[in-house]
């Protein structure tokens, strides 16, 4: 009998170590793949031992970059809206450190990383000032950072839906938990077992053919790109109290935009709120970013309706006719 259970104990253990065996090597070859199949747009530039993906289009100044938020999407999140943007201006979008093409970086992300690695790689792409900083989410307190750091080289500022230094306290007036980073964790720990690609590769997109490659492109990295969402979010207490320092725009032009579509049920079961938490955040929400149009003396804020935290995929030409208000001021102003 004991012969018999080591005998089965050593088959179980060879058909694990087959199967990790297995899905190391398809991890291994899908990342091939996936570089092979999306190549980087734009171009990879150095930034020092550390190559950033930048895509930049069009032409014309002031230069409009966009900033994405605290996801694995990099430039892709912008997709909807960069090449409208370039037909009124040069536009770039980039990758942050680790995410999509971009190499990861050993140093913490934090804002001031964030914020050099931004200037680094607009430099070394050939870039120059002055810049219109459009920011979603996480990107609006990166904004604010790289204004602070380098002010000179910001002609005007765009939030969509951006965060505010203040809201993980505003959030717990409400109830609201910051949401739970597990599942991410779990899965950039397993990201070389090839799991969470064979579960990335289950989800169907939907949309338009465009909008379909997007999200194809973006889960093909997705293994690669968790990580670098993770230390983001491991700075984001920090990063927050960094962007606080700094709530002065003078009179660049600021345009605040802010999304007003209810929550659906499957976000509320996430935050695990209900819809009268959500209602009294929401309304605590437009409040924090009318004190964000505050931090400018000439500034717009727009409510959206229709729109959810992604305004730029929901609403994508109220963001364009936000950025071009903006640059079409910057270039009134003498």
């Amino acid at each position: 009998m004991k012969k018999w259970i080591r005998r089965i104990a050593l088959g179980l253990a060879g058909v694990l170590v087959l199967i990790v065996a297995v899905g190391s090597a398809y991890e291994f070859i899908s990342r091939r793949a996936a570089a092979t199949r999306y190549p980087a747009p734009g171009k990879l530039v150095d930034i020092g031992g550390r190559k950033i993906d930048i895509d930049c289009r069009g032409t014309g100044t002031p230069i409009v970059v966009l900033e994405a938020g605290l996801d694995i999407s990099g430039s892709l999140a912008w997709s909807a809206v960069h090449d409208s943007l370039a037909t009124t201006t040069r536009t770039c979008a980039y990758s942050r450190a680790g995410i999509m093409w971009s190499d990861p970086s050993s140093q913490p992300q934090t804002g001031k990383q964030i914020a050099e690695d931004l200037h680094a790689t607009l430099t070394a792409g050939g870039e120059a000032p002055p810049y219109v900083m459009v920011g979603h989410s996480l990107g609006g307190p990166y904004v604010m950072i790289y204004t602070r750091h380098f002010g000179s080289d910001v002609a005007g500022v765009v939030f969509v839906d951006a965060s505010h230094p203040d809201q993980m306290e505003r959030m717990k007036a409400f109830g609201i938990k910051e949401p739970s980073m597990t599942i991410y964790k779990v899965a950039s720990a397993l990201a070389w077992t090839g799991i969470p690609r064979a579960v990335f590769s289950r989800e169907e997109p939907s949309g338009s053919p465009e909008e379909v490659e997007v999200l194809q492109a973006v889960n093909a990295f997705a293994p690669a790109s968790l990580q670098a969402m993770l230390q983001e979010g491991d700075a984001l207490t920090a990063t927050l109290a960094e962007a606080g320092t700094f709530r002065e725009l003078g009179n660049r032009p600021l345009f605040v935009l802010t999304a007003m579509a209810p929550l659906p049920p499957e976000e509320l079961a996430v935050l695990e709120i209900t819809e009268e938490q959500a209602s009294g955040f929401q309304d605590a929400w437009k409040t924090m970013h009318d004190e964000e149009a505050s931090w400018s003396s000439r500034s717009q804020h727009e409510l959206v309706p229709d729109a959810s935290h992604y305004i730029q995929r929901d609403r994508p030409d109220v963001v364009i006719r936000a950025v071009r208000a903006v640059v079409d001021s910057v270039r009134a102003t003498p």
